[in-house]
């Protein structure tokens, strides 16, 4: 990262959920940030709070869901306390939003045209001819063909890679700072999946937008991330440049995410796995939340929480692999 503030900084972010059994912490001090022109890769298992921390930051948060401390910062602004009607005029011109299913996002009796156009003339001074040009170039800059025929299209007209494509238009629509991408790729093919990483390399670079990706897959992450951030139970147990963390992991939640990807290299009979399972919002263990499927859990593992270090490459763990301050 180069010396510039970061674009977005996450401080000490705190999510809680209000039941009638108490609060229920999801996120528990998360802090991140993500620099213009970088792609920040947030990863973990379902329930780890990585799509919930996305989500805390665009301002989608629904009770009882509740952000109870913290700050998040946009440029140096503060907007985890803006209005609401403040934070919905931010939200679509400053942070644009990409969701795993391209359907949700897309109003099925609309022309992508109609949406796109609505969306370019919210958040920018632009008439309706203009607007509908725009809608064409953005189309264009997506990849997607005969643009100026497809504008006039409705969504159940284009395959899934094609509605992905479309709803990248509309995240772009009013110029963002930043893109928040949950799960982008994970109901696409493969081959589409590539498209579509590549597609968000080249925006990031080409725009100078900071990208934070939400993803399980461990595979995207090396592919597409400048830095990576690894989520377990509602915090970062490891962070680092993607390379570093990828090739060289540090903590055993991350080093057991990395041995289930397959080799093509390696020929093996059975993949790798994690035993166990992410613990319950109601069940999350004293000390180290990992502990109870960690190999090398001491007993200080079990009583004592470890904090996340403020290095480049940092890891919350009291054994961590490869030395350390804790090893």
């Amino acid at each position: 990262m180069s010396g510039a503030p970061p674009l977005l900084a996450v401080d000490h972010l705190e999510v809680v959920f209000d039941t009638r059994h108490g609060p229920l912490r999801a996120l528990d001090h998360v802090s991140l940030e993500i620099s213009a022109g970088e792609i920040l890769g947030v990863v973990g298992e379902s329930g780890a709070g990585k799509s919930l921390t996305g989500t805390a930051i665009i301002g989608l948060l629904d009770p009882p869901g509740r952000i109870a401390g913290g700050e998040i910062r946009l440029n140096g602004q503060r907007i985890d306390n803006l209005p609401p009607e403040a934070m919905r005029k931010l939200r679509g011109k400053r942070i644009g939003a990409i969701f795993q299913d391209p359907l949700t996002s897309l109003h099925p009796m609309l022309t992508i045209g109609e949406q796109l156009i609505e969306t370019i003339r919210t958040h920018l001074p632009l008439d309706a001819a203009a607007a509908r040009a725009r809608a064409i170039d953005l189309l264009t800059e997506v990849g997607i063909p005969a643009p100026e025929v497809r504008i006039d299209h409705h969504p159940h007209q284009f395959s899934g890679g094609m509605r992905q494509r479309v709803v990248i238009a509309l995240a772009l629509a009013g110029e963002p700072d930043l893109i928040v991408a949950d799960e982008p790729t994970t109901a696409l093919d493969v081959s589409i999946q590539a498209q579509i990483t590549t597609l968000l390399k080249r925006i990031c670079r080409e725009r100078g937008a900071a990208v934070m990706l939400v993803t399980h897959d461990m595979g995207v992450i090396a592919e597409t991330a400048d830095r990576v951030a690894v989520m377990y139970a509602g915090r970062i147990i490891e962070t680092g440049p993607v390379e570093a963390v990828t090739r060289a992991p540090r903590h055993p939640y991350t080093r057991g995410l990395m041995a289930s990807i397959p080799s093509m290299r390696v020929r093996e009979a059975s993949l790798h796995q994690i035993d166990g399972a992410m613990p319950r919002l109601t069940a999350i263990p004293p000390g180290c939340a990992f502990n109870p499927r960690c190999l090398g859990a001491s007993a200080r593992c079990r009583v004592e929480k470890p904090m996340l270090e403020a290095l480049p490459h940092a890891v919350a763990c009291w054994h961590p692999v490869a030395g350390g301050p804790h090893g």
